[in-house]
C-alpha cells in the first residue's frame, strides 16, 4: 500500500530504536580493536577488587570474581563504573546469590536504558524467590547499568565531550575501557570486569522505548540451540528470531561465548504488573533448566502459543495528525488489512493505514499525535527463505 513503508526500506534504527528498545548499532572507532584487546587483558583480575569505599553500607568493587564470595549467601555491592565530569564515579547496583554447590552462573541485566522500569522489578522479584542455601552455581544481577539515564528515566546517556550529546548505551557493547566517550568506557568496565568473567549464560532485560507499547516478546537467536532452549521457557506471546546488529549487549555476550537473549517487557516508564510475572516465571524456568534451583518447570512458550517470526514490517506515518488503531497488540493481521486511521485537527480522515504483510502485531505507538516518518506499528511475520533481502541479516 502507498500508505505503508516496507521494513525492507527502513533504517533498522527506525524499528528497533522505536519499537524494540534493546537493539542498536555499534559506532566503530578505528583504534577500538587494538585498544579493546589491551583493555581486556588488563581487566581480568585474579579476584574481586574492593576499592575500600562503602556506600549505604555496601562495599564498592571495581572487579568481581564470584569464586571469592562466601557460598550460601546473598551479596550486595556497588560496582565502580566510569567517572563523571566532576571526577566522581557512576556506581552500579550488583547482587549475587551464590549457592552452596558448584554449578552454572547466570547474569541478569537491567537498566541499559533508563526508561525501562519493569526490567528492574522483574529481576528484584526473581531474587525474592531465590534461597542461596538451596542453590547450585550462582545468579548475579546488574540492575541499573546506565545510572545517568536511570536518574532521569530517559533512554540515552548524556555526554559532554564535544558539547552536549546523547548516546544509546546499547550501541556500545562490549565497550572499550580506552574509548572516546564515557558510555563506551562504562560498557567496557562492566563487560570486562563484572559481566563476562562471571557468566555462563546471560539475560539482558529491556522494554519498549517511551511512546511505544509492545507485546511480551524476546529478541533471540533461535538458530543457536542454547539460546532457543532458554527463550522457549517463557510463557510469552512472541519471539523476534533475528541476530540484530553488533553493539547490543546480548550479541556481545554471544560473541564472548555466553548464550544470551533479550526479553522485552511491554511499555517503558511503568511497572507492567501483567507482564512482569510472565518474565519472572520464565527466568525461574531458565534457572531450573540449568540446575541452579530445584523444582518443576512452570508454564512455557508451549502454554502461551508462542509465535516466532523472523522479520518485522513497520507501518510508518505519512502525515501529521491524530492516529487511532483498529487492532490490538498480538492480534493477527492479514496483508492489506486496515490497521489504523489518521485525522487532522478538523476531524477529517486524512490517511488509512494498512499492513503490508500477514503476521502479528508486535508493537505500536502510544502517543496519539505523530509527525510524518514516525513508526506507528510493527508487525512480526515470517519472510520466505527465497526473500533474502532483510537488512537485519545483511
Amino acid at each position: 500500500m502507498s500508505d505503508d513503508l516496507e521494513w525492507d526500506n527502513l533504517d533498522r534504527r527506525h524499528f528497533m530504536a522505536a519499537a524494540i528498545g534493546a537493539s542498536a548499532v555499534l559506532a566503530a572507532d578505528v583504534n577500538q580493536a587494538s585498544a579493546q584487546g589491551a583493555a581486556q587483558t588488563a581487566a581480568n583480575p585474579g579476584g574481586t577488587v574492593y576499592t575500600g569505599d562503602v556506600i549505604d553500607g555496601k562495599k564498592v568493587i571495581s572487579a568481581l570474581n564470584i569464586d571469592d564470595l562466601e557460598p550460601g549467601k546473598r551479596h550486595h555491592f556497588y560496582f565502580q563504573g566510569t567517572q563523571m565530569a566532576t571526577g566522581q564515579h557512576w556506581y552500579v547496583s550488583t547482587i549475587v546469590a551464590k549457592g552452596v554447590r558448584s554449578g552454572k552462573r547466570v547474569a541478569l541485566v537491567s537498566g541499559v536504558h533508563g526508561d525501562e522500569i519493569s526490567t528492574v522489578r522483574t529481576i528484584q522479584t526473581v531474587f525474592d524467590r531465590l534461597s542461596p542455601a538451596d542453590m547450585s552455581g550462582a545468579v548475579f544481577a546488574v540492575l541499573d547499568v546506565s545510572r545517568p539515564t536511570m536518574e532521569s528515566m530517559t533512554r540515552r546517556w548524556p555526554t559532554y565531550g564535544r558539547g552536549f550529546d546523547l548516546v544509546d548505551l546499547n550501541r556500545e557493547w562490549p565497550g572499550n575501557e580506552n574509548g572516546s566517550t564515557a558510555p563506551s568506557r562504562h560498557a567496557g568496565l562492566l563487560f570486562n570486569r563484572l559481566l563476562r568473567p562471571n557468566a555462563n549464560y546471560a539475560i539482558d532485560f529491556h522494554t519498549s522505548t517511551t511512546g511505544i507499547d509492545m507485546t511480551s516478546l524476546h529478541i533471540a537467536r533461535m538458530d543457536l540451540p542454547e539460546v532457543r532452549a532458554m527463550a522457549e521457557l517463557f510463557p510469552i506471546k512472541q519471539v523476534f528470531d533475528n541476530p540484530a546488529y553488533p553493539g547490543i549487549l546480548a550479541n556481545a555476550f554471544i560473541d564472548a561465548g555466553i548464550p544470551s537473549f533479550t526479553p522485552e517487557i511491554g511499555a517503558a516508564r511503568i511497572l507492567d504488573h501483567e507482564m512482569i510475572p510472565l518474565f519472572v516465571e520464565g527466568t525461574l524456568n531458565v534457572l531450573k533448566h540449568h540446575g541452579i534451583i530445584a523444582g518443576p518447570v512452570g508454564r512455557t512458550g508451549k502454554d502461551s502459543n508462542l509465535f516466532v517470526g523472523n522479520s518485522a514490517h513497520a507501518v510508518v506515518a505519512t502525515r501529521g495528525g491524530f492516529v487511532e488503531f483498529l487492532v490490538k497488540l498480538d492480534d493477527k493481521v492479514e496483508a492489506g488489512q486496515k490497521v489504523a486511521i489518521q485525522r487532522n485537527t478538523f476531524g477529517d480522515v486524512v490517511v488509512e493505514y494498512s499492513s503490508g504483510v500477514a503476521g502479528k502485531v508486535a508493537a505500536y505507538r502510544t502517543d496519539v499525535t505523530t509527525e510524518p516518518g514516525n513508526m506507528l506499528m510493527t508487525v512480526l511475520y515470517n519472510r520466505a527463505p527465497a526473500d533474502s533481502t532483510d537488512p537485519l541479516t545483511e
